[in-house]
């Protein structure tokens, strides 16, 4: 179950598509500088998986982690390494970081049929793993992360495409730069007239109002 956890820690935290999921290896991953570069995809042609290039060469990118995520990619490595020695000769050596239990390549069908088993049991609506990659999307948004940090996080070709996917989200986040923008003028506002009524004072006799 920890490798279902980690998998969609990071497809929910950082979106991930599955076949960038799949292809992800360990030489990919920093853990000491908390990143992972996207440099392959691991697809089905016919029966087989094989590696290609990354959807585009926006996709080809570097990713950083979030400190719990790192802590569960640790968790998992220590894992996968004790596994590693106890199977011994049948350990399928890749070097991936998500596989199956005797460390061969795992199918991006096959993480999609996982996560749809652990999402039918937990009682949910239903959720596709693809639909992580849109949650992180929305959630790096709705922390007002900028859109072309979110565009680069998830390797969109065009910041166009990232605003057109998420335009739900966009007008909340624009009343909020609205608020805060106007919260920021009417600041300096008020510092303005303090200091111009401050200034014709000085010229007065009498004592000047509290502005």
């Amino acid at each position: 179950m920890r490798v279902h956890r980690t998998e969609r820690a990071v497809a929910a935290a950082r979106g991930l598509r599955r076949g960038e999921l799949a292809g992800l290896r360990w030489v990919d991953l920093s853990l000491e500088t908390a990143e992972l570069n996207v440099v392959e995809q691991l697809v089905h042609v016919g029966w087989k998986l094989v590696l290609f290039p990354p959807k585009s060469a926006a996709s080809r990118r570097t990713v950083a982690l979030d400190s719990e995520t790192v802590r569960l990619l640790r968790r998992h490595e220590r894992d996968r390494r004790a596994e590693k020695i106890r199977r011994g000769e049948a350990w399928d050596d890749r070097e991936h970081v998500f596989t199956r239990p005797d460390g061969a390549a795992v199918a991006p069908d096959y993480l999609s049929y996982r996560f749809h088993r652990l999402v039918r049991r937990s009682g949910l609506p239903p959720v596709r793993l693809h639909d992580l990659r849109h949650g992180a999307v929305t959630l790096a948004l709705a922390a007002h992360v900028d859109l072309p940090v979110v565009q680069d996080q998830v390797g969109h070709a065009g910041i166009v495409l990232t605003a057109d996917t998420y335009t739900s989200v966009l007008p909340e986040l624009h009343h909020r730069a609205a608020g805060a923008t106007a919260r920021l003028v009417l600041s300096a506002a008020r510092g303005t007239a303090r200091k111009v009524l401050r200034g014709r004072c000085g010229w007065m006799t009498h004592p000047c109002p509290r502005p």
